[in-house]
């Protein structure tokens, strides 16, 4: 290792994650990161001291959330800049459809904008992270694949691929006996829309992620690594819950696997000594790409 980069490694507290193999800063594949939302309360107080925080753990990827024109508050040259002095990459961002909150940064409100903003930034993917309760009828329903591949017409125009994050409503049947979900990936270009597998909501929902590995293989390049509380199902850190990580990680080249993000929506304790918890389970296991 080159001294100028022992002295970074050691400034941030990345050594212990350099010598058992975690994290390997000349591997891109080898990046810890981690979905903003898990720290949203540290974010609302201090965004820069946050990103410096999680740095010291060894996170270099984020995937962020509420972009509406402006990134946590700051404009792009701004975050970009913090982006660089924290030494973090954007791999993703998180955005709602805009069918009923008419915000910018929706699918349907600048999306234009959102997308040039996000090319700025460096972003890989723009995802559809959610559907509010209230738009969560048929009719909308039936318009999602359409509104998801005009999306992913723009993005890919600026190398950006779109992709669609679920919870675990969408694993309901809605229609001629076929789910939300399965209706997004018959209906949809599977060059134009790709999915966000979030593990804890399918596996909330009953269902098998690898059954949708195999029965739509290569569709599912980003996932949300979080873990689900026997009994209460809430939410627990990486190997503290029911789900087998192991096993779906296993069939991860089926998937079309690409990046993934340590996700936590709650904790029954400090949200960054839940990340550490969850970062234990990950040093005993493979759980990077290849």
């Amino acid at each position: 290792m080159l001294r100028k980069d022992f002295i970074k490694l050691s400034s941030l507290g990345f050594l212990g994650f350099y010598s058992c193999g975690i994290f390997n800063v000349k591997n891109r594949e080898k990046t810890l990161a981690i979905q903003l939302y898990t720290v949203r309360d540290a974010i609302a107080e201090n965004l820069e001291k946050t990103l410096e925080k999680l740095a010291s753990l060894g996170f270099t990827g984020l995937e962020i959330y509420g972009y509406n024109g402006n990134f946590f508050g700051k404009n792009r040259n701004e975050f970009k800049e913090i982006l660089k002095n924290t030494g973090f990459r954007v791999i993703s961002s998180h955005h709602t459809t805009g069918i009923l909150h008419k915000e910018q940064g929706t699918l349907l409100q600048s999306w234009g904008k959102s997308v040039e903003d996000l090319h700025f930034i460096g972003s890989e993917y723009m995802v559809c992270s959610y559907l509010f309760p209230e738009e969560r009828t048929i009719e909308n329903y039936k318009k999602l694949p359409e509104l998801f591949n005009k999306s992913g017409e723009m993005t890919k125009n600026a190398g950006i691929q779109f992709a669609y994050h679920n919870h675990d409503f969408e694993f309901e049947k809605f229609d001629d006996n076929q789910n939300v979900y399965d209706f997004i990936l018959t209906h949809s270009s599977s060059d134009l829309v790709k999915m966000e597998l979030d593990l804890y909501w399918i596996a909330k929902a009953g269902l098998d992620p690898i059954s949708y590995f195999e029965k739509y293989p290569g569709r599912f390049p980003l996932w949300h690594v979080k873990d689900m509380k026997s009994g209460s199902l809430d939410f627990t850190e990486i190997g503290n819950g029911t789900i087998d990580f192991e096993r779906i990680f296993k069939v991860k080249e089926k998937a079309g696997l690409r990046h993934w993000f340590l996700e936590q929506d709650s904790s029954d304790k400090d949200m960054f000594e839940s990340i550490r918890i969850s970062q234990d389970f990950i040093a005993k296991h493979d759980f990077f790409l290849k």
